[in-house]
């Protein structure tokens, strides 16, 4: 992680298309000076495009959501679909930050590539759906060892209280809707023959399985950037570093909601999400 850091626009994404699908959630790597510059969604590398199509696991048919929360409203094609999703999602977060901290284009396609991302160990220079939290990256000194500060997940607060605002059924339902605009933009990705829901759960499973240390994990500053010491950690993907970033009581929220999205998306329901135990690294 970067000696400043986000993980909050992810966590927004996260949610609001997990919140959407976990979607517009906490997270996104800071910049700082003499990084390369965050660039626009980019296409996966084409290698996608030759494989043969996977069977679909989790049809979108499947999904357990209100039909008294499913919009009826035609879909707008995706190229034009920046006003009416910035609306949808700032009515399914009301009374929070979410309309100042979306970035209003190609919303779709940056949530799709965001969420894509966040298995992976990297998400360099990807444009993330939300905009970076203020604030420095903020770290404590324990015993000569460097950890994450305790006071550094009081910087996704506004990204929080849209993961608390989104109720999983109603974001469930606006997804459903809204998905073949999510398909679209999934194979315009650069995944011609895949299927987003099951990236998506796939990405939730990920998620999910992000550790909760119980005790705070040490760092150490390396060419510009905060890194963990013990390789397991540093190992981890990207979204379960940005969990482990935003704090042990932050990741247990986003988990729980993770949980309820994951059940409605696949009709299925999961045992509930563990408690966290003690402070996250």
């Amino acid at each position: 992680m970067r000696k400043e850091s986000s993980a909050a626009s992810w966590i927004g994404a996260a949610v609001v298309v997990v919140a959407i699908a976990a979607g517009v959630y906490l997270a996104r790597k800071a910049t700082q000076p003499g990084a390369p510059p965050a660039t626009a969604p980019a296409a996966a590398s084409s290698v996608h495009s030759a494989a043969s199509p996977a069977p679909v696991q989790h049809p979108i048919s499947q999904a357990t959501a209100s039909p008294a929360a499913a919009s009826t409203a035609a879909l707008p094609p995706l190229a034009d679909s920046d006003a009416s999703v910035a609306a949808e999602l700032a009515s399914l977060a009301e009374g929070t930050d979410l309309p100042s901290l979306l970035v209003r284009q190609q919303i779709i396609a940056r949530i799709v590539a965001y969420i894509d991302a966040l298995p992976r160990r990297s998400q360099a220079n990807l444009m993330s759906p939300l905009r970076a939290p203020k604030g420095a990256f903020v770290v404590d000194e324990a015993d000569g060892t460097t950890v994450i500060g305790a006071q550094n997940s009081a910087r996704y607060a506004p990204y929080m209280r849209v993961v608390d605002a989104a109720d999983p059924q109603a974001l469930v339902a606006w997804y459903v809707h809204a998905y073949p605009l999510f398909q679209q933009a999934y194979q315009e990705l650069g995944y011609p023959k895949g299927y987003f829901n099951d990236r998506l759960i796939a990405v939730i499973d990920n998620l999910l399985a992000a550790p909760e240390p119980a005790q705070p994990s040490a760092l150490v500053l390396s060419k510009g950037y905060y890194v963990y010491t013990d390789p397991a950690f540093e190992s981890l993907s990207a979204g379960q570093k940005l969990l482990l970033r935003a704090g042990p009581a932050n990741e247990a929220r986003i988990k729980a909601k993770l949980h309820a999205i994951r059940s409605a998306l696949t009709g299925q329901v999961l045992p509930p999400a563990p408690a966290a135990a003690g402070s996250a690294g």
